[in-house]
């Protein structure tokens, strides 16, 4: 995997004059090499998808359709050739590669069902009041206009794919700027989408440096911005074009919340389990991981040492294995900052119980307690295979802890009682409270987004249609309703 892959401009490959290697965080070898394009192909793509922006809405729904089911059934077809591809550029272990090219299958399958239904229209009578007989409201959605969108590493096919898909069902054209860490897995969807029968213009992908992302944001062309990555990044977004319709979703530190009433043995197990995995899955390089444990004082001395012993028993290693469960974080800078955290913490008081190793861009899965709350780890996004265990008095103490925290994208509440499930629905400041499970639970069709500094809007795939799209009335009048 060392060719040179073009990019993609007004749907067909361009190559730029400069190149970008592509490097795998396990062993540093070069996955590809991607042509990067020049500031007048980058102009060329923008007024394109300017250009065509009224007639792709206007394409019939059946058209864009096919368009998202071809996509669908091609990445089924391809799903081994591209989890390797983004186990190798992003290190992640090839179960869940895998996964995530089976959850890109689905994001492309409901954009295409959702454009079938979608923008049906709604009629209101307006006869209520005697100044509206005759009259009928008809209320339809229409394209805000191009969409910027904008993904991270993380998920470097399916964040693309929730960036595109909604997208073209709406009939909005899209500039897709991957992320320059893995690029390869985004100019895949490019493969896929060449082979329809979309209008030239109505999508680009475009590996631009970051430093290039300001001259696009700033482009009023591009009225829609999506963007998923840091809060720091996201809120300069935000403040520099606060006229513009932006989705941010911007990280968390998932809370799991296990609360008195999930006492079982088998409770405890399911807990310390899930939890384990899932503070550790793709190297804990999620908005979502389970960062935070936060446990009834009832239940801690029981359920501490079955998260201990379940985070020791990850699979680490090779991520090209297909038994590896923890592969290493995207470069050795992010393992790095990774472990300055947790030696903070340490130094500040913390307990260290498992792992808190660093070997090159690997960081060990780790689990730490005590934790002062004024260290960096006890606050911030770790984004790396590191939890936190703390230990609180009933449910009340438990709720305030999660809502500490400045971010607030997902919970998940350990509980069997659906009064409290309601409660922590009602009280938790977060965009998902996922009950009995970790808060790593997303489908992709559900809505999906946070509170506080976890950003604005919704992903999944009708809430991300909703948000590139506004509602607009037509009224009829002389009528005999």
């Amino acid at each position: 995997m060392t060719s040179t892959h073009a990019f993609w401009l007004a749907g067909r490959q361009a190559t730029g004059e400069t190149t970008l290697d592509v490097t795998s965080p396990w062993d540093g070898r070069t996955v590809g090499t991607v042509s990067v394009p020049t500031d007048a192909q980058v102009e060329e793509a923008v007024a394109a998808a300017y250009a065509v922006r009224d007639e792709f809405a206007a394409t019939p729904a059946h058209v864009r359709a096919a368009a998202l089911d071809h996509v669908s059934r091609r990445l089924v077809e391809r799903t081994e050739e591209i989890a390797k591809l983004i186990s190798a550029e992003n290190g992640k272990p090839m179960k869940w590669a895998r996964g995530e090219v089976g959850r890109a299958v689905s994001v492309f399958r409901f954009a295409a069902e959702e454009a079938r239904r979608f923008n049906g229209g709604e009629a209101q009578r307006l006869d209520t009041d005697a100044g509206g007989v005759g009259r009928l409201a008809l209320t339809r959605r229409f394209p805000r206009g191009v969409v910027l969108g904008i993904a991270p590493f993380n998920f470097p096919l399916n964040l693309c794919a929730h960036k595109i898909a909604p997208a073209l069902a709406v009939g909005a054209p899209i500039i897709l700027k991957p992320a320059p860490a893995t690029p390869l897995s985004g100019l895949i969807i490019g493969d896929l989408l060449a082979e329809t029968e979309l209008p030239e213009g109505a999508w680009s992908i475009l590996p631009v440096a970051n430093d290039k992302m300001p001259a696009l944001v700033q482009d009023e062309r591009l009225p829609v911005i999506s963007f998923t990555g840091s809060d720091k990044v996201g809120y300069a977004i935000m403040d520099s074009v606060p006229r513009k319709h932006l989705t941010l979703e911007l990280g968390g530190n998932g809370a799991a919340v296990v609360l008195a009433d999930f006492s079982s043995d088998a409770d405890l197990d399911w807990a310390a389990s899930r939890i384990a995995t899932f503070s550790n899955y793709q190297g804990g390089q999620s908005c979502i991981s389970v960062q935070r444990v936060i446990v009834d004082e009832s239940l801690h001395d029981r359920l501490l040492p079955r998260i201990v012993k379940a985070v020791e028993a990850q699979v680490t290693g090779d991520p090209s294995d297909s038994e590896t469960e923890v592969g290493p974080l995207v470069s050795e800078d992010a393992a790095k900052r990774v472990e300055s955290w947790v030696d903070e913490a340490v130094k500040a008081g913390a307990q260290l119980l498992t792992g808190g190793k660093r070997d090159g861009a690997a960081y060990a899965p780790t689990v730490v307690t005590d934790v002062p709350a004024d260290v960096t780890l006890a606050s911030e996004e770790v984004f790396g295979p590191v939890l936190t265990v703390t230990k609180v008095n009933g449910e009340q103490e438990a709720f305030d802890a999660v809502n500490a925290s400045k971010y607030g994208l997902q919970a998940g509440v350990f509980t069997h009682d659906t009064k409290t499930a309601f409660r922590a629905h009602r009280a938790l400041e977060v965009g998902g409270v996922i009950v009995g499970d970790v808060p790593s639970y997303r489908a992709d069709q559900m809505p999906y987004g946070g509170a506080k500094q976890s950003g604005v809007g919704r992903e999944g795939v009708r809430y991300a249609m909703e948000d590139y799209t506004y509602e607009r009335v037509m009224v009829l009048t002389g009528l005999d309703l």
